[in-house]
């Protein structure tokens, strides 16, 4: 009897590490999912403003593609025709606000920028297919990346108010190599926006919001989505509740660190 006793207490803290070997593996999956997903969306804001500054080519935009090659992001700006690209910005992920190259040399678009608006071409042709919409007042934001055997598409909600990080209303879809869906998910049933002021509460300085039984954990989309506007709203961290496991997911920008609590 007592050596079961003496196995019982060694298996079941060392089950309970495992539960949270298991966590904090995926919530730094999370944490590089949302790091990447930023980093292209903050490039797409940056090199669209910089090339708004050319006038010329303001006039003859018809659209970008971003892809990355180690710790280098590009951004390539194609004309109306999509057949050329009037504009490339590359930056590094360790400065994403300025480019560390601009090239403004009118070129026949490489294999990369071809495959990459062409699975983009393909994948919204297919949108029709599922059930994604869009609030007025919201504009839709794509974010396209290339993995190994397969490409993700990610749409995360953008806005032009300055008090709002609009979260929720997101997608992912999931494609093979020839830009054909194969999987998608739908994060939030809704559009979240989280205001950074409220009519007689004065300024937030924290928001929160709760997910779906199908979402169990926070998403590099809310994580993307806070960045990008956290600075304008001058909030610096929010919350997600899992109805699905019964915890609170905390996540600070000035740690880019997801914290668990009861």
């Amino acid at each position: 009897m007592n050596k079961i006793i003496i196995i019982l207490f060694f298996t079941i803290p060392a089950f309970g590490y495992a539960q949270n070997d298991t966590l904090q593996t995926k919530l730094n999956s999370i944490i590089k999912e949302a790091d990447l997903l930023y980093n292209y969306e903050k490039v797409a804001w940056n090199a669209t403003d910089l090339l708004a500054t050319k006038r010329k080519l303001k006039k003859n935009f018809g659209g970008y593609v971003i892809y990355h090659s180690n710790d280098t992001i590009h951004a390539s700006f194609l004309n109306k025709d999509a057949d050329k690209r009037i504009a490339k910005y590359s930056f590094t992920t360790s400065n994403i606000d300025e480019p560390y190259n601009s090239d403004f040399e009118e070129k026949t678009l490489s294999k990369t920028e071809n495959e990459l608006l062409d699975i983009k071409i393909k994948i919204i042709n297919q949108l029709d297919n599922y059930e994604v919409g869009f609030p007025e007042g919201f504009n839709p934001n794509l974010v396209l990346i290339k993995e190994m055997n397969q490409y993700k598409m990610y749409i995360i909600m953008g806005t032009n108010e300055s008090n709002v990080i609009p979260f929720g209303n997101d997608y992912l879809f999931i494609s093979d190599m020839n830009g054909k869906i194969t999987d998608w998910k739908k994060f939030h049933s809704r559009l979240i926006p989280a205001r950074s002021e409220m009519p007689g509460m004065g300024k937030i300085t924290s928001a929160i919001h709760s997910h779906l039984r199908t979402t169990p954990y926070i998403t590099a989309t809310d994580i993307c989505t806070f960045r990008l506007y956290s600075e304008y709203a001058g909030i610096k961290e929010f919350k997600v509740y899992s109805p699905a496991i019964g915890k609170y997911f905390n996540y600070s920008i000035e740690k880019n660190e997801i914290t668990v609590t009861e």
